[in-house]
C-alpha cells in the first residue's frame, strides 16, 4: 500500500475509535513518528498530507529536519538530556517528554536565551517498566507541577505516556485510563489555560488510547512499516 493509502487507513481507524467513544475524528491529532526513517520518508509523509512529526532523539531530528523545507510541526517524544536542551529549544515546537523539574528548567533557560516559548507535556510512566522514561508516580508528577507551570518560557499543555508492552488489553486500557484521570484532575484543580493535550497511543494500541480519551496518537509502523532497530 502506498503512503496515501496507509495514511487514509490510519485516519479511518482513528475516526472509528473516536466514534466509539462519542468523539469526532477531528478531536484526535495524528503524529507521524519518523525515528530511524530517512528524510525521504518524511517528505513522502508530508506529500500524503501529514504535517505533525515526532522524533525520539535530538541529534537524529536535527540531521533530518534542518533545512528540510517543510512547513511542519516537530515534537520531541523521546527522553531529553539537559545537555541537549539548547538544540531542542531551536528545533522543536513541543517537547512531550518532560520527566524532571531540572530538565524543564534547562529547557526554559535555553528558550529564554532565544526569546521563544516551548509547548511541553509531562510524561508519566504508567506501566512501571524500568526501560521507560517518565515521572515514576503521579505523586512525583504532581510534586513537580507547580514548579514547571511557573516557568516563563514553557507552556504546559498536558500529559504523555507510553502504554505497557503487552497483549493484555486490560493492562493497556488501565494505563491510559490512569493518565486520563490524572489529566482531568489537574485540569479541574489547577485551571491551567491551554492544558488540552493527552498524548497516548502508538501503532499497536492507539485505538484503545482514543477510546480512553487520547487527543494525540503517535504512529510509526502503521504508516511506514517496521523500522530497523536504532
Amino acid at each position: 500500500m502506498e503512503m496515501v493509502g496507509r495514511v487514509a487507513a490510519v485516519r479511518d481507524r482513528i475516526a472509528a475509535a473516536a466514534a466509539r467513544s462519542g468523539r469526532a475524528a477531528a478531536d484526535v491529532r495524528l503524529m507521524a513518528v519518523t525515528k530511524t526513517f530517512p528524510r525521504e520518508t518524511v517528505l513522502a509523509a508530508a506529500a500524503a498530507g501529514l504535517g505533525l512529526f515526532g522524533e525520539n532523539r535530538v541529534q537524529e531530528a536535527e540531521e533530518k529536519f534542518t533545512d528540510i523545507g517543510l512547513d511542519c510541526e516537530l515534537h520531541l517524544i523521546g527522553h531529553l538530556q539537559r545537555n541537549k536542551a539548547k538544540t531542542a529549544a531551536g528545533l522543536f515546537s513541543w517537547v512531550q517528554s518532560i520527566d524532571k523539574t531540572e530538565t524543564a528548567r534547562a529547557l526554559d533557560s535555553r528558550c529564554a536565551e532565544r526569546g521563544s516559548t516551548m509547548n511541553v507535556l509531562l510524561e508519566l510512566n504508567t506501566s512501571g517498566e524500568q526501560s521507560k522514561s517518565g515521572f515514576l508516580s503521579r505523586d512525583d508528577l504532581l510534586a513537580a507541577l507547580d514548579a514547571i507551570r511557573g516557568l516563563e518560557h514553557l507552556r504546559l499543555r498536558g500529559l504523555m505516556t507510553v502504554g505497557p508492552l503487552t497483549t493484555d488489553e486490560t493492562a493497556v486500557r488501565g494505563s491510559f485510563a490512569a493518565l486520563r484521570t490524572l489529566f482531568e484532575e489537574i485540569r479541574t484543580a489547577h485551571g491551567l489555560a491551554g492544558f488540552d493535550t493527552l498524548s497516548m497511543g502508538m501503532s499497536g494500541d492507539f485505538e484503545i488510547a482514543i477510546e480512553e480519551g487520547s487527543t494525540l496518537v503517535r504512529i510509526g509502523s502503521a504508516l511506514f512499516g517496521h523500522r530497523e532497530t536504532a
